[in-house]
């Protein structure tokens, strides 16, 4: 009996030592969670269940059971990070990315000296680089990029974080120079500082890192040239400096350098002298940028062996092509998929049909004169085709109608002369056509043209010499945007058939020949241009007076926010599902190509929602609900729809669901105001001039806001009058930020992307320019 009251007083501390142990542990997780506005996605965590049974939380096989895993990347938590995390000390992966977390980082994760991987990506932390972190040597990977952490990169980060492989840093505010130190990390091969505000040169001494394969130090304010020993990182995948302000010349035996690369991004800084033609050996070769520098000479010929080559970008340089060099490099690229070219001179051969796999040719704004040849008609790959601001002549050809994945076809301002060919109607994937002012085109609009229900952004042969009655199967195109023929000679009526161009927007058929009366079906379109004309643009010169003299007074009280005071509460799937009638078209308030927005009454509450439900059945309306989330938890004015929360689930099929609920906007968008459903307008359907003036001011503080208070700033590329809420009291808000672009402070010019093609981004008729 003795023996066993001994035994069990031994084992005493052992048992308490693992109580203790366990209750840390948990506290720690309880503690997080209660910084944690939003707690339905940690419903599991509560005292009644074993703590390694919660939701992200992984823990060892060994006694007592210890946290080793805490993974609960987008959950949309929102809150800031509780100091008592530095208490699961054996904790080896930290994932809380693609969350709204805010505040610093905290010290405390110092104490985590067994961590290997630390991902806080697509938060919004802010403070400085948390210095406390050298503690964790065992860190292999350090993610944190898209936040708000500022302040110069520590030294310590090259001299304590030994084992670091990974380490992005990626749009933050960080400025100052790069520490030289970071060459002490023997195993980093993957480095991205890009998108910052860092200065200076770049650290020599980083060639030294042999292990490096990705290493991009693009949109920053790097200054010098760029250092010979980088040229010594040989294993490098990707080597992206663009948009910096760095100078020199490129090495000559580039491709001794760089065997393995398949990404150089050279672009958007002071680069000169000649492209070596040792380029041309880089066979693993995928993207090449070179675009917006002062490089010089000839492009090289030789170019034409890269045959992984599928972008090329050389805008805005001083290369030439001309009919010796240029046209030989051109046509010897026949596996490049995107071709654009400046300075380009001489005539379009003969043979470019050789080009098969050809996708995108642009050879706008050059010395270009000659005819289109006739063979380009093999390019039966193209879908977009940019020949306009060139000196070319001659007929369209035919040919052109063998294009069958042509989908964007410009060729306005040149001198092309005769008739529009019928074989452009067999290009039934063409939803954008500008053969504008070139003023010797003739004849008639063939009807084959006019029979492209497909055409629906815009189809534009302003300013030629076309002629005749237009016909009327311009019905038929159904889905156009913009229609505009102004500047030339058709004649006869025009046809009652353009009303049933459902979402016509923009119509212009000034300066031509038209008989009789404008057709009442039209007088609701916003861009028709009729008699009245120049009395309209008087009234509008007085009307941006008035309006200029209210912005100066509603200048005096702008209200600017700061983003760190989001706070956003969380509705489960199941909420918004009842509150829509099981999103039913009878609460379905309208619908777009992203998808479509429900009106929302939450059970046992007053008020009532708005929720836009995205499309996800093609990947690029899944990047604009990931586009409007970046731009919504960033922003906040009373002119800007306000956001409520955000929804990204399963449904009750078992399929991905991702939705934005905003404040509901009782009177709908401005669209609906301009263009009332009703032919008779009445006082409930219309707006007054000071209505109106108030909306425009309206709109204007918001994009005051959006392109100069904002932090980072924010282009909403897409605005018009669908995207203008009006609220109660008809006070408007601007909403639908999905293809919206957020610039760097201080950075906003070099931020834009150099592989832009010259599809329009947004809605014609109200693309910012540029855009």
């Amino acid at each position: 009996m003795a023996m066993g009251v001994m035994s069990f007083l031994w084992s005493l501390p052992a048992v308490l030592m693992i109580v203790m142990v366990i209750a840390s542990d948990e506290a720690a997780l309880l503690a997080f969670k209660a910084q944690v506005s939003d707690g339905s996605s940690l419903a599991s965590w509560n005292s009644s269940a074993d703590f390694c049974s919660w939701e992200g939380v992984t823990c060892s096989h060994r006694r007592p059971a210890r946290v080793v895993e805490l993974s609960l990347d987008s959950r949309a938590l929102v809150g800031v990070l509780s100091p008592a995390l530095g208490n699961l000390t054996f904790l080896r992966m930290l994932n809380l990315s693609f969350n709204w977390f805010h505040g610093e980082i905290p010290a405390s994760l110092g104490r985590l000296r067994r961590l290997q991987r630390l991902d806080l990506n697509d938060n919004s932390f802010s403070g400085k680089f948390p210095v406390n972190l050298s503690s964790c040597i065992r860190l292999n990977k350090m993610g944190l990029h898209n936040n708000k952490i500022g302040g110069h990169i520590p030294a310590e980060l090259g001299e304590k974080f030994i084992s670091l492989a990974v380490i992005s840093l990626r749009n933050n505010s960080f400025t100052g120079p790069i520490p030289g130190s970071l060459a002490n990390l023997s195993y980093l091969r993957y480095l991205d500082f890009s998108a910052n505000q860092l200065v200076g040169s770049i650290p020599p001494v980083l060639g030294s890192i042999q292990t490096m394969r990705f290493f991009s130090l693009s949109q920053n304010n790097l200054s010098g040239m760029l250092p010979p020993s980088l040229y010594n990182l040989s294993s490098l995948e990707i080597f992206d400096i663009s948009h910096n302000m760095l100078y020199g010349s490129i090495l000559d035996d580039i491709d001794n350098k760089f065997p393995n690369i398949n990404g150089l991004y050279l672009g958007n800084n002071y680069f000169t002298g000649t492209i070596p033609s040792s380029i041309s050996n880089l066979t693993n070769l995928i993207q090449l940028s070179l675009g917006f520098n002062r490089f010089s000479g000839y492009v090289p010929p030789t170019l034409g062996k890269l045959q992984a080559l599928q972008h090329l970008h050389l805008s805005d340089t001083k290369l030439e092509a001309n009919d010796n060099k240029g046209w030989e490099f051109i046509t010897s690229l026949a596996n490049c998929s995107q071709l654009g070219f400046f300075r380009v001179s001489g005539v379009i051969p003969a043979d470019i049909g050789n080009l098969v796999g050809l996708t995108r040719l642009a050879i706008a704004n050059n010395y270009i004169s000659g005819v289109i040849p006739e063979s380009i008609g093999k390019l039966e790959n193209l879908v977009e085709l940019a020949l306009y601001n060139n000196s070319l002549s001659g007929l369209i050809p035919p040919s052109i109608g063998n294009l069958s994945q042509l989908n964007r076809l410009y060729a306005y301002y040149g001198n092309l002369e005769g008739p529009i060919p019928a074989s452009l109607g067999e290009l039934k994937n063409l939803f954008l056509l500008d053969l504008s002012t070139n003023y010797r085109l003739n004849g008639s609009i063939p009807r084959e043209i006019l029979k492209l229900s497909g055409l629906s952004w815009y189809l534009d042969l302003s300013y030629n010499s076309l002629s005749g009655p237009l016909a009327n199967e311009v019905g038929s195109l159904a889905n156009l945007n913009q229609l505009i023929l102004s500047g030339n000679q058709l004649s006869g009526k025009i046809p009652d058939s353009i009303q049933n161009c459902r979402v016509l927007d923009w119509l212009l058929l000034d300066n031509n020949l038209f008989e009789g009366s404008i057709p009442r079906s039209l007088t609701n379109i916003k861009g028709l241009a009729t008699v009245g004309t120049i009395l309209l643009s008087l009234l509008v010169i007085v009307l941006v007076w008035i309006l200029r003299r209210k912005l100066r007074q509603s200048k005096k009280t702008l209200v600017k926010y700061s983003v760190a005071e989001n706070h956003y509460e969380r509705i489960p799937y199941h909420a918004l599902l009842r509150g829509t009638n099981e999103f039913s078209d009878t609460n379905l308030l309208g619908r777009g190509s992203y998808g479509a927005v429900y009106k929302c009454v939450l059970e046992n509450e007053d008020r009532t929602l708005a929720i836009k439900v995205f499309n996800l059945g093609q990947s690029r309306y899944s990047k604009s609900f990931e586009v409007e989330c970046e731009a919504m938890r960033r922003i906040r004015h009373r002119c800007l729809i306000k956001i409520i929360t955000s929804c990204s689930s399963v449904d009750h099929q078992g399929e991905e669901f991702k939705a934005l609920v905003f404040e509901f906007m009782p009177n709908g968008n401005l669209d609906g105001w301009l263009h009332p459903k009703s032919q008779e307008p009445t006082t409930n359907d219309t707006l007054s001039l000071a209505q109106r003036l108030d909306i425009a001011i309206n709109i204007v503080d918001a994009v005051e806001y959006l392109h100069i208070y904002c932090q980072p700033l924010v282009i909403h590329c897409d605005l018009k009058p669908s995207n203008i809420l009006l609220a109660d009291d008809m006070s408007a808000r601007v909403g639908d930020f999905g293809i919206s672009r957020i610039l760097q402070e201080n950075t906003s010019e070099r931020v834009q992307t150099s592989y832009s093609t010259i599809g329009i981004k947004g809605s014609i008729g109200y693309v910012a320019p540029g855009n």
